[in-house]
This record gives C-alpha cells, sequence and structure tokens, in this order.
C-alpha cells in the first residue's frame, strides 16, 4: 500500500513531509506526498491569536485524516493543539534539532540599541517585552519565505523564529543572534516533527510509521511537554512555555506562562522518570504559583 503524507504547502512544511518520506521509503514503503493550504497560511493579514489558536495549522489535513485521502499528516511539533480530541493521535516525533529562538537579518544588529522586530508569536513578544523592552515590535506572518521578503522591503530589521526551521531552509548565515533557552524558554514541540493520525488507521501502516519515524527519547520529553500544556489549556494565544530533556536523573521539565507584557513569568522546573505525570505536575505548580491568575487576566483582555 502507498502511504499517503499530508502536509502543508510551504517550502518548509514540504522539507518536513520529504525528510518523513525518506525515511518511510528507507523501510521499504511505497509513499506520496499530498500539499495543501490550511487556514493559518491563507490568513496573513491578522495575528494567530486572533483567529483562532485550535487547529489553525491542522484543521484542513486532520479532514482528509478522517477522509482517508491521506494517511499521515506531517506538522511542525509547536502547531499542534494541546487536545486532539478522540479521532486523532500523534503517532511520530522526530529527534529533536536545536530548540532556541534566534534572530536573523540581512546586517549586523545590536540588541541593546533600538531596533524593529518581526515576530507573531505572543510568547517571543513576551520575552522581547521582559528582556529587550527599547525594541520595537511588528507582527509578522507568512511562511519564512514570505517573512524574508517583507523584512527586505523594508518592514522590519529583523526576524525572531525558531532555529529549525532557518536551519532546515538552509538561512543559517542569516543568524546574527542565538537566544539562550534560559532566557527565550521555547515553546512545547519546537525543534521536532509530529506525525499524526486518524485513530481508525489501519494498524500494519501503523507500525510502519511508528518504528521509521519515531525517537523514543524525544517522545518521553514531547509527552511531558503536551501533557504540560493540556493541562495548561494553552494555545498560540497563550505564552506558555514549556521544554523537556533527557538527563542521567529522569527527564528534567521547565514549563510556565508569562503575562503578555513580559513583567509577570511563572517558571517552574522539576525532574521526573514518567513524562505525563511530569507535566502535569509541573502545570499544577505553575497555576498553583500565580499562572491562574495571568490566565485569567490573558483572557480578561486578549
Amino acid at each position: 500500500m502507498k502511504i499517503k503524507i499530508g502536509t502543508r504547502a510551504s517550502q518548509l512544511a514540504l522539507w518536513q513531509a520529504r525528510y518523513i518520506q525518506q525515511r518511510l521509503e528507507a523501510a521499504g514503503a511505497e509513499t506520496e506526498i499530498v500539499a495543501m493550504e490550511t487556514r493559518g497560511d491563507k490568513v496573513l493579514d491578522v495575528a494567530l491569536s486572533k483567529i483562532g489558536s485550535k487547529g489553525v495549522f491542522t484543521e484542513e489535513l486532520e479532514e482528509k485524516l478522517l477522509n482517508n485521502e491521506i494517511h499521515i499528516a506531517v506538522h511542525s511539533a509547536k502547531d499542534m493543539q494541546s487536545d486532539l480530541g478522540d479521532a486523532f493521535e500523534i503517532i511520530a516525533f522526530t529527534e529533536r534539532e536545536e530548540p532556541n529562538d534566534v534572530l536573523i537579518s540581512d546586517r549586523p544588529v545590536d540588541l541593546s540599541q533600538p531596533l524593529i522586530v518581526g515576530t507573531s508569536s505572543v510568547r517571543r513578544i513576551a520575552f522581547f517585552k521582559k528582556h529587550y523592552p527599547h525594541i520595537q515590535l511588528v507582527n509578522m506572518r507568512g511562511n519564512l519565505q514570505t517573512r524574508l521578503k517583507k523584512m527586505r522591503d523594508g518592514q522590519c530589521d529583523a526576524l525572531a523564529l525558531a532555529f529549525a526551521g532557518v536551519n532546515r531552509m538552509n538561512y543559517n548565515e542569516l543568524i546574527v543572534h542565538r537566544f539562550p533557552l534560559n532566557e527565550f524558554i521555547p515553546p512545547v514541540g519546537q525543534g521536532t516533527i509530529a506525525v499524526e493520525i486518524a485513530v481508525s488507521l489501519d494498524s500494519e501502516i501503523k507500525k510502519i510509521v511508528k518504528e521509521a519515524c519515531n525517537d523514543t527519547q524525544t517522545e518521553k520529553c514531547l509527552v511531558a511537554e503536551r501533557t504540560f500544556l493540556k493541562e495548561m489549556k494553552g494555545g498560540c494565544s497563550i505564552p506558555v512555555f514549556g521544554y523537556a530533556r533527557n538527563t542521567d536523573q529522569g527527564i528534567r521539565f521547565t514549563g510556565g506562562i508569562t503575562s503578555l507584557d513580559g513583567q509577570s513569568t511563572i517558571t517552574i522546573e522539576q525532574t521526573g522518570t514518567a513524562p505525563a505525570e511530569l507535566g502535569r505536575a509541573v502545570a499544577l505548580q505553575v497555576l498553583e504559583n500565580g499562572g491562574r491568575e495571568i490566565l485569567a487576566q490573558i483572557k480578561r483582555n486578549p
């Protein structure tokens, strides 16, 4: 059977789909890529936080999964909503690349000086307001190539992006600053690719995809992160962050939330060996130590 791989049509999304395709074909599977535009790709003049945070990049692909038009859907894990419902599941997470945020520009930049930075992430906006309050921020939507064109047309001096996407598109020479993980804590899933399926998918295809594409160490971290995100009820309109990594003592997980202005940040770090329980425990600690108040404030003043 030919495994049909669903993906968004951007260059980065297609890179990710081809990466999964290579893994599957190396395992002996026949494949076909089915590309399409999603709501998040079409609506570019509005911030993500304003057009709805649930399934903005996944809804149309999930319809094709249910209709059996595709067998798997390939996503950036950071774009996946925290609750997939009963009809879908993530069957594989690829080995994670560096999860850092980076700044890219065509010229050298000095973060201590006035600067216009393009970003569409409420988390990055909050961290900029906290650590670099003198920097002006402008909403910047679209795929990486679209954003680069906007920057080169003079809409901003630099772009804040995930290292993984910049690296996959071979724009590393444009990186002018790499934000440390303790300053810009990544969002859940940044740096890894997620493979989503309908629960009803043929068991033989599930087995092939799982064995060919899933990295078990990354999966442990992402289970902790996504459990945390689900408990926090986080989406792209809420500046929640979460980053897990494997250590000799177990999974070390840092999770939290920041106010939209970056002035109030709750960060909890714990280590555990049971990923889901760890993510749930960190979420509870964040909520009990001021996170509920920040969430309530954001919902009152989106």
